[in-house]
Formats: C-alpha cells, structure tokens, sequence
C-alpha cells in the first residue's frame, strides 16, 4: 500500500465520483470501493484507480476492505443507515474515519465512540464536507473574536446548482421529522422553519429559515455556544406553506410517501452538471450573541457545495495521511482551526463587525 492511499466507500455516488476526480490535486491515490461491482469497476478503469468490493452491511467485509489503511472516507448515505458499521469496523481496523453527512444524530452517534477512538489512536470526523466544514469554521471564528458569547446562529444559502440523488434521499428519509435547535447546552425538537429571519451577506439581502443543520450538534463541540439556531435561504412564500407541514407529519413519515419520493428522485438526473456547479455559489452567515446583547456577524464566500465538500474532504484526508490528526471525536475547527476553510480554493472571510 504507497502512504498516500485510503479508501474511498461509496465511490460510485455523485460526490464519490467527483472525490475520485479531484483526487491528484491533492496527490492522493483512492481505493474505490462500493457495493455495485460493475459500477465501481467502470470508474476504477476510467480513472485508472485500484478497487475493492464490500457490503456495508457485511462486517466481515468491511474488516477485510479497511484492513491496512490508515483511512476510510465513507461518501455513501444515507449516514443514518451506513455510518455505524464504518465506525465500528473502524475501531476494529485502527482506521481514521470521515464522512460526508450532515445528519444531526450520525454526529451524535458518532460521538459516543470517542473514547473507544481514543484508546485506538484514531480519528472519528464525520461532517468533512459542505456540512459542516464552512459553518463549523465560521462558528470557530466568531466564538475567538467573542469568548462569552452564549447565542450562536448560522445561515447558509445556496445560489444556482442543484441537487445530487444522495442528497436528495436523505432529505426525503427526513420527510416529516421537523426541525431542531440546541437550548442551554441540549438538542431540543422544534417546527421545520419556527423562526424565520433576514440576513446580508456581500451587500444582498436573504430570507432564511431555521432548519436541523448539522452545527446544531458539531457548532457545541466546537465552540461550547449553548444556545445554536441554523438557517438556509428560503423564498418567504414557501416559508408560509412549510410552517403548515406539521398537519402532514404524519403522513409524510410513512414508508409508503418516503419511498414514492425516492422513486422520484431515482428519475432524475444524478445531480448538477458541471457547467452548472462552475456558475454555483454558496454563502454562510454566522452572528454570536452575548449576555449584553452585544453582537459580532461574520460571512464566507465559497464554490458551490458539491466542489466545496469534493477539496474539503480531501484536504482532511491528505492532513491525516501525513499524519495531522486528533484521536478520539473531532469536528473540522476542533481538529483544525478556524482558519480550515480558508485552505480550500475560492472562500473568502470577510468580518461585518
């Protein structure tokens, strides 16, 4: 095995391929490794990558693939189903782990290994990606330029792009379940969209709403804040129309509409093309809040998140490989400053006030 390999699982996914692709920026050799042999074989040839076969579900398997490399970099979701038996062949591997989730309770699960991660010397890093790289180094940023900061809100908005059948299904495995917001210290359950705001980032204005982003498990970890809301843009008509969803919860939750959904989204096309994630943007807001009232605002410019979370997760991958890492439980700032974010190319800082 040459040091500059690791497995790459759920290379055949939208993300997985753009991973594989962008790979030799970074001067890394991915294993490609999946469960759909011709898939994954097909991409092993066009990128002249070796491959390897496994069943997430089979333990055995996954032992034999993860075996000898020092990381794993798990991209097939949805998290919620798949990141558990990672982890747990991790441990038995001694193999680094990162993901690509954004999933409120993989974070939370994920975090219940750290001492297990500890005693092995490896890492646990789920979130290495869009979620929550950019808004995990903004909330960093903002908690050191106000150390007694007690309120922690965060925005993103994306800008032209699309989304990918991963995403898609995983959104559509959430059909129904609400929202969520830390309070003094505690993940608490609130309405899909209970609160509702405008921000300003680069002289425009957005509307936003709340939503269960994954900072509202990995923004604590990072910074301590006990009180964090996560919003994204949204048109404030279709604000109005999702405050009424609760009276369809229940509906929305059966198999039988989450798998009509995901019949739906296997119709469509694998994700955004290219052209149209070279045109694509994101933005994050972050505001910190203290006991006075007293407040700091912060804004990050960056390429669409697809590109985003592809450079990001590379460039943790490549900092574990030369051996920068942390053991045990780790969010990107918490194991690599707030300043992570801006090694990816095209993000840029800028601090309101």
């Amino acid at each position: 095995m040459k040091n500059n390999q690791f497995i790459l699982y759920g290379a055949n996914g939208y993300t997985g391929k753009l991973i594989t692709e962008l790979a030799r920026d970074y001067s890394l050799e991915p294993v490609l490794a999946g469960r759909n042999e011709n898939a994954i074989k097909a991409l092993a040839a066009e990128h002249k990558l070796p491959y390897q076969i496994a069943d997430i579900n089979n333990p055995a398997e996954l032992i034999k693939l993860l075996s000898g490399f020092p990381l794993v970099l798990h991209a097939a979701g949805p998290f919620r189903h798949t990141a558990k038996q990672m982890i747990e062949a991790c441990l038995l591997t001694n193999t680094h782990y990162i993901d690509i989730t954004g999933e409120i309770p993989v974070f939370e699960m994920a975090k219940t290994y750290n001492e297990a991660a500890m005693a092995k010397g490896i890492m646990l890093m789920p979130g290495s990606g869009f979620d929550v790289v950019p808004t995990d180094c903004l909330a960093l940023f903002l908690k050191n330029k106000m150390p007694d900061a007690v309120h922690l809100n965060l925005a993103f908005v994306s800008q032209g792009g699309g989304l990918s059948h991963g995403t898609a299904t995983t959104m559509a495995e959430s059909l129904g379940e609400g929202g969520a917001a830390r309070e003094n210290g505690k993940i608490v359950s609130k309405p899909l969209g209970h609160k509702s705001r405008w921000v300003e980032i680069l002289g425009k204005r957005f509307f936003v709403m709340t939503i269960p982003w994954g900072d509202i498990a990995t923004g604590y970890h990072t910074t301590s804040i006990p009180n964090i809301e996560t919003y994204t843009g949204i048109k404030p008509g279709i604000h109005k129309l999702l405050k009424l969803q609760f009276l369809l919860n229940p509906i929305l939750r059966t198999s039988f509409i989450r798998n009509f959904v995901k019949k739906k989204i296997n119709q469509r096309s694998r994700g955004p093309s290219p052209a149209a994630r070279k045109n694509a943007y994101s933005l994050i807001w972050g505001e910190t809040i203290n006991k006075n009232g007293e407040s700091i605002i912060a804004t990050l410019s960056c390429p669409d998140g697809y590109t985003l979370t592809s450079r990001s997760s590379l460039l943790i991958a490549q900092k574990i490989l030369n051996g920068n890492f942390r053991p045990g439980y780790q969010t990107p700032g918490s194991a690599y400053g707030a300043d992570l974010v801006l090694e990816i190319p095209g993000v840029e800082r800028q601090q309101i006030n």
